[in-house]
């Protein structure tokens, strides 16, 4: 097995492990690279569904997504590109904010991937945290945020007035390392908890912009059969639309994590 990092502020490339031979024994040494690295590529995965859900499983139960899912499995949905006007993840986010318990991990299979382009980026909210003023930490430290996934519900075609939210701590604290990360979304965040929208959006703005600063942020760049897992509880993604009509087929699911605290 050979670890190469991503970037400096996250990541780590891992070649010549085939994931469908890791074991419970062996599982503990991945997960060390997991919460250091906090993203993990494998390289050259030929894997089925049940194969990528077995893998996942050894952090924990498999989350159904309440909107979609792939017959293959209940737990995988596929990501397919259907145009830049149709692709719904073009902003920075954490997945399912909106839910009382969130996921720990989200897991990509590329089954086929652009010639260019089409990059899935990362940003590591514990160094945007870091990166923060002690006076505005302080501040932080006091206050929940509202997240809803009514927008979300909107592009499904659901009710959004029956889509779920949740209200978390602005700083979260990483159930496994103990690191502190910043945990706001613009996507998905409406407001502080006792402030109003108004009152929320001057101090909700500088956060976003802060969030996704350069030098917190690695790019993952696809290729065929690439098997990637981040860590939902400290980082932001977005997924790269500029890959034009090229095929971009990706299974993905995601591990039950804890409530933030």
């Amino acid at each position: 097995m050979h670890i190469q990092r991503l970037a400096a502020p996250l990541g780590a490339v891992i070649e010549g492990l085939n994931v469908r031979e890791v074991t419970t024994q062996t599982w503990p040494d991945l997960n060390r690279l997991f919460n250091q690295y906090k993203v993990l590529v494998f390289r050259n995965q030929k894997l089925t569904p049940e194969d990528q859900a077995n893998f996942a499983s050894l952090w924990g139960p498999l989350v159904h997504h309440p909107y979609a899912s792939t017959k293959a499995h209940p737990a995988i949905m596929t990501l397919t590109n259907y145009g830049k006007k149709k692709d719904v993840n073009q902003h920075w986010h954490s997945d399912m904010i909106y839910n009382p318990v969130l996921p720990k991990l989200t897991m990509l299979y590329g089954l086929e991937v652009p010639s260019i382009g089409g990059n899935t980026a990362f940003s590591n909210q514990t160094l945007a945290w870091a990166e923060l003023s002690e006076g505005l930490r302080t501040t932080l430290r006091s206050l929940r945020a509202v997240h809803s996934a009514a927008g979300l519900a909107r592009i499904y075609g659901e009710d959004p007035k029956k889509a779920p939210f949740a209200k978390h701590p602005v700083m979260r604290t990483h159930a496994e390392t103990g690191e502190p990360a910043l945990f706001v979304c613009r996507e998905f965040t409406e407001r502080f908890v006792g402030w109003s929208k108004a009152e929320s959006a001057a101090l909700l703005e500088y956060l976003f912009q802060h969030r996704a600063r350069p030098e917190f942020q690695a790019r993952q760049q696809w290729r065929r059969g690439d098997l990637v897992m981040w860590d939902n509880r400290c980082l932001l993604h977005f997924a790269v639309h500029d890959h034009g009509d090229e095929p971009r087929v990706i299974h993905r699911l995601q591990v039950e994590g804890e409530t933030p605290q």
